[in-house]
């Protein structure tokens, strides 16, 4: 792109510093232009209704807050080009504020007068607003602000548009837009001069809004003024007809200026609305404070030159101060006359000055160009302002939020424009805070999971060690996980962890890579304790890894922590202990398999029976005390005992049991009940932990059908223990007969 301020050929012979002053003064006084402009508007906007007589003293308001924020900032701005003024949204909330005021006090006294309270009202509301901005530069807090979250920005300001467009429809026909006021825009006058407003915005939109060049927005205006005074000769309607019919406005006397700060006006004032007007100023200084930030970003973004925040809400507090101690009322740094003047040339402060110093000498015109204008020129303008500002976070805004941000963003237009800015605000920040942690807790938690077979340690081992993790390799589980943790994101890992542990039934360490997260609440502490109740009934112990202080204290303080969960600092020394505990393991199950093979084929005579017998098995573990059979039960299986020891129990007195007989390694119990399918006579439990197989009684037919000599076997081998243990029995009972 071009730079305007380097192809200014006419000063090329110029001094550089004549040449960058004629540039400054060439974009500073294009800029002004739309400062007019819309400050006509404002005036309207804020002094209509009751407030219309006093039209005069709203406009030297415009016009000196025009003057005072635009020297200001333009002497303090980081961006020496920036040109400031009161903005729309700012003028619609101070218009709100100034409504809400005369209302209070007609309910009051109908004959009270207005013009005092509300200029106090409005160069108080300004000092507090500037303050309110200092005070957030200097403490670096405004940078909060860009923490609410963007639909409730986009909902307060969307209000906004609406209310702009209301105002608008009350400047051109005298009429606020209520449910009591409805009959009267049914007026054909009123029709007219809504659809002519309608036309004029149309066509504001059709060329303006399209080339945004600095004078086709006067060059419309003063073509529609024309265009209506043609048609009001044509139709036969004079001047003062036109304005008796509600047409044009009634032409003001030369601008007043006058400061409120005397102490009758102070003695007078209505203190008794303040209460009630205390949401409204909360919306003035929002509003200033949101514009200045999101406005001196968008500058940024355009002109690409960078801001400081801080220095940007000192210097328009200062402003605003000024504005406010001479009468003025809030404004702040406007995107469309800064960029006007950048692209205009203009680079230093002294297009701020000119626009200030153009702004102070219409001051003096003003009110004469205003009795020659028609209503709905000026209303019309006002109308394109609401509607844009209405299109942009209405419509445009659906194409970049998601469905429920989107009607979040409804929600708080509606609530703003029916009940207040406060109640819309609040509430938008709930809504905000609810619509983000639904939106965070969908947000997936797990980064990427992975098992013990195909993500090892760094530790090269044997081949043999190999085999044995491809081989048992499920055993290890991993999630590395990642974002904030917290109720909704928590939970969410609660149900996976539930899904995986069935689906991997043979899970045995289960590893959390913490290298991701960057923070844990209590909530989400809790379901890390479901998550450890769940493991634990199934054997699975958990392996914690790059756990920060922080996130280590959040679990310890829910009990987490403790026995079954394992910490670790790196995940490559965590996989390497989880390697080493499996293939510990799988050496003990390999010499437990030989024993239990040795021991099955000196029952069998045949290694390969005791092979076959061994697949038919299950393997299982029991603990000191534990009932492995209850007496009464069906007799469905039968078990082998390869290490430890239980005993066969029965009942005894005072609901006592007995013991009768202990059953050691390399013996058997239930084989009887296996064969005759009697009930459990006895109650077995484990005296001390031991490993048992089990063959139950499906197992046992398909060995009776698909290999009858091993069957045969196992039989004669169940004859000979109860051949043994009857011996034994009869033994017993002789000595006992002695």
């Amino acid at each position: 792109m071009t730079d305007p301020a380097i192809i200014f050929s006419p000063a090329a012979r110029f001094n550089p510093a004549v040449k960058r002053a004629l540039n400054d003064i060439l974009g500073g006084s294009a800029a002004s232009v739309l400062t007019v402009t819309f400050g006509l508007s404002y005036s309207l906007l804020i002094f209509a209704g009751p407030l219309s007589p006093y039209l005069s003293y709203g406009i030297a308001a415009t016009f000196i807050s025009s003057a005072v924020l635009a020297a200001a900032i333009a002497l303090g701005s980081s961006l020496p080009f920036a040109i400031a003024a009161p903005d729309s949204s700012t003028a619609a909330v101070t218009g709100i504020l100034m409504a809400s005021l005369v209302e209070r006090i007609a309910a009051a006294d109908p004959s009270a007068p207005l013009l005092s309270p509300v200029l106090t009202t409005l160069c108080l509301s300004t000092v507090l607003t500037g303050v309110v901005l200092c005070g957030l530069g200097l403490t670096r807090m405004g940078r909060a602000i860009r923490y609410v979250p963007y639909p409730v920005v986009g909902g307060f300001l969307g209000a906004t548009g609406l209310l702009i467009v209301t105002g608008a429809i009350r400047v051109i026909t005298d009429h606020p837009v209520q449910l009591a006021t409805l009959p009267r825009f049914a007026d054909g006058v009123a029709l007219s001069e809504l659809g002519a407003a309608c036309a004029m915005a149309l066509v504001l939109y059709l060329t303006w809004h399209r080339s945004r060049s600095p004078f086709g927005l006067p060059v419309i205006l003063v073509g529609g003024v024309l265009t209506a005074h043609l048609a009001f000769w044509i139709s036969g309607i004079s001047p003062d007809e036109a304005r008796a019919l509600g047409w044009t406005f009634r032409p003001p006397p030369a601008a007043s200026f006058m400061v409120p700060w005397h102490a009758d006006g102070f003695i007078q004032y209505p203190w008794f609305a303040v209460p009630d007007l205390l949401g409204n100023l909360v919306a003035v200084i929002f509003v200033t404070a949101s514009s200045t930030l999101f406005n001196t970003t968008g500058i940024e973004v355009a002109v690409h030159r960078e801001a400081n925040l801080e220095r940007e809400l000192n210097v328009t507090g200062t402003a605003n101060m000024l504005t406010g101690v001479l009468g003025g009322y809030s404004g702040c740094v406007s995107v469309s006359r800064t960029i006007l003047n950048f692209s205009s040339g203009g680079r230093g402060r002294l297009s701020g000055l000119t626009a200030s110093a153009l702004s102070l000498l219409i001051l003096a015109i003003a009110p004469q160009l205003l009795g020659y204008i028609p209503k709905f020129v000026l209303g019309g303008l006002l109308l394109y302002l609401g509607a844009d500002q209405l299109h942009k976070w209405i419509v445009e805004s659906r194409r970049r939020l998601s469905e429920l941000e989107y009607l979040s963003l409804i929600a708080i237009i509606v609530i703003i424009v029916t009940w207040g800015f406060v109640p819309g605000i609040l509430i938008g920040v709930i809504i905000g805070c609810a619509t983000f942690a639904f939106s965070a807790a969908r947000v997936e938690s797990i980064k990427y999971s992975f098992d013990g077979s195909e993500y090892r340690s760094s530790l090269d081992r044997s081949r043999d060690d190999q085999e044995v993790l491809l081989a048992h390799g499920g055993n290890i589980q991993g999630l590395n996980l990642q974002s904030y943790l917290f109720f909704g994101s928590a939970n969410r890992l609660y149900q996976h962890v539930k899904r995986l542990l069935q689906a991997r039934p043979e899970c045995r360490y289960l590893l959390f890579d913490f290298k991701l997260v960057t923070g844990v609440d209590s909530s989400a502490a809790y379901s890390f304790a479901q998550i450890k109740r769940s493991a634990a009934d199934l054997g699975v112990e958990l392996i914690l890894v790059h756990l920060s202080a922080a996130t280590e204290k959040v679990l310890r303080s829910s009990d987490f922590v403790g026995e079954g969960v394992t910490i670790i600092p790196e995940l490559d020394h965590a996989l390497e202990w989880c390697e080493n505990e499996i293939i510990a393991q799988h050496q003990g199950l390999v010499q437990e398999e030989a024993s239990l093979r040795g021991w099955f084929t000196g029952i069998l005579d045949s290694e390969n029976d005791a092979d076959h017998l061994i697949r038919r098995c299950q393997r299982i573990e029991v603990e000191a005390g534990e009932i492995i059979v209850q007496s009464g039960d069906p007799a469905d299986s039968m078990h082998f005992i390869l290490d430890g020891r239980v005993g066969i129990m029965v009942p005894a007195e005072d609901d006592r049991t007995t013991r009768v007989r202990s059953l050691g390694r390399y013996t058997t119990i239930g084989e009887m009940g296996l064969v005759s399918h009697s009930p459990r006579s006895a109650t077995i439990q484990a005296e001390v932990d031991s490993v048992l197989y089990v063959l139950n009684t499906h197992q046992f037919d398909a060995i009776r059908d698909e290999d009858p000599a091993l069957s045969h076997k196992l039989l004669t081998y169940f004859v000979s223990v109860m051949a043994e243990r009857l011996t034994f029995a009869n033994r017993t009972i002789a000595v006992l007969r002695r």
